[in-house]
């Protein structure tokens, strides 16, 4: 099963949620609050998925991020927003976030999002334009990735060109031959190569040195 904690300050929206993804045998959705009391209900139910609204009224997804940031164990983040181009989500992108959906997102995606995120994926919602990914997440290929790119090893390379694809560890594992915990290790040694702190992060990277194409988010979601 995957544990999906559900972070909003609407309780309508909280309750949707709820309904959409109880809906999957294989998802439970263990506890669903507000900002204010986000990293506590985190640390009471060790979630392996949050969902987390962006803008909320007391405290918002940027600072319930940043209060995750020294836990020993962190859920998956995904972050939610009514707005393809919120100021807000590359800082989110850059705190740790996974990924990035919007709040019209269709039933049967969000339930495939939240499962490509527990599977240690990322997803963009088809509806964050181009413009979105160029404008506040990259500004090309700079200087210092270039050469951090050309001083991983063939593996690492092979490993950061598939992250740049969006797949999941799963997917990796069977594109290289390799164990999910081979697979594990090799991820987080290119997220510390490039000293980055996420997937979505290295796969931008990847994208703008060359190592992979870019994300399509015109024709689906990003795995």
């Amino acid at each position: 099963m995957v544990r999906v904690m559900i972070v909003d300050d609407e309780a309508l929206i909280r309750s949707g949620l709820t309904l959409i993804l109880q809906s999957a045998p294989d998802i439970e959705v263990v506890a669903s609050t507000d900002g204010v009391r986000a990293v506590e209900e985190v640390r009471r139910h060790h979630p392996d998925v949050l969902l987390l609204d962006l803008r909320m009224p007391e405290v918002d997804g940027l600072t319930v991020l940043h209060r995750l940031a020294p836990e020993p164990v962190r859920p998956a983040v995904a972050v939610l927003t009514t707005f393809d181009a919120d100021e807000f989500v590359a800082r989110a992108l850059g705190a740790g976030a996974v990924g990035f959906l919007l709040k019209d997102t269709e039933p049967e995606q969000l339930v495939h999002a939240v499962r490509t995120v527990a599977a240690g994926g990322s997803v963009l919602s088809p509806a964050v334009t181009r413009t979105v990914i160029d404008g506040y997440l990259s500004g090309g290929a700079r200087p210092d990735d270039i050469a951090r790119v050309r001083a991983m090893s063939p593996r690492e390379h092979e490993v950061l060109a598939l992250l740049g694809e969006g797949l999941s560890n799963a997917d990796i594992g069977r594109r290289l031959h390799l164990s999910p915990a081979t697979v594990k290790d090799y991820v987080s040694a290119v997220l510390d190569r490039l000293g980055v702190a996420n997937r979505v992060q290295a796969a931008l990277i990847a994208r703008d040195v060359g190592v992979s194409a870019p994300v399509d988010v015109t024709s689906g979601w990003a795995r």
